[in-house]
């Protein structure tokens, strides 16, 4: 009733595109991770002197186990770099730990829309998980108004998705920025490997909003089918 073929063709747009951009990361990551920055410093070596020119002070870094796993927890001012990233002098390397540094400066410098994507947080989680449960509550019962009031809760993480987007580019930004201004990132070929892996990973973000602006479309259009 809810995943039939309907949803497969409502869904594959949205699948093709996370296959593409999962084999565009990996494809890009593997291919800079093998190039070295002329700079000759790894990611934690870059990272901290990001950290001082842009005087995060109250930063730490630490290291976390897995590929890509990479991010910034603002909960405890903590940058965490993967082994491949924090110990690599690859172009791959400073390209992400310059990004995850870039989230440090938003939140340093209470950027907007990073503290109202993480203020959304806790209602996205409860939201996603309640809006099922009213959605197929609703058309079960037949109960159309608790229906799209599961919905609106579900169409939450459409909007986190969407709200994601500036933070992640404008991070992006900072770092390209950051690594030629520093001279970490030196040429026009090194350029272009940061931009191909930052751009790549940027993509997988509007892959994330597609799928769940498709998700929404989906099952407004069973409600409203219901409906007639």
């Amino acid at each position: 009733m809810f995943f039939n073929s309907s949803y497969i063709l409502y869904m594959l747009p949205g699948i093709l595109l996370v296959a593409f951009t999962s084999w565009y990361v990996k494809s890009s990551y593997k291919k800079w991770s093998k190039v070295p920055a002329r700079s000759r410093i790894s990611g934690y070596e870059a990272a901290q002197r990001l950290i001082k020119r842009a005087g995060l002070y109250g930063v730490q870094i630490e290291a976390i186990s897995g590929e890509m796993t990479d991010h910034y927890d603002p909960r405890s001012k903590t940058l965490r770099l993967s082994q491949g990233v924090g110990q690599g002098t690859s172009v791959a390397s400073l390209a992400i730990a310059a990004h995850e540094l870039g989230h440090a400066m938003q939140d340093a410098e209470d950027y907007f829309p990073l503290k109202a994507r993480s203020a959304m947080v806790p209602m996205v989680n409860i939201g996603s998980n309640l809006g099922w449960v009213l959605i197929m509550a609703g058309l079960l019962l037949n109960w159309l108004n608790i229906a799209w009031l599961g919905l609106a809760f579900f169409a939450g993480g459409a909007l986190f998705a969407l709200m994601t987007l500036p933070v992640e580019f404008d991070a992006s930004a900072r770092a390209k920025r950051l690594l030629a201004e520093t001279g970490i990132i030196q040429g026009a070929e090194e350029q272009r490997g940061v931009n191909n892996v930052l751009n790549a990973a940027a993509l997988t973000y509007v892959a994330a909003l597609v799928t769940a602006l498709l998700q929404v479309l989906y099952y407004a259009s069973m409600l409203t089918g219901r409906k007639r």
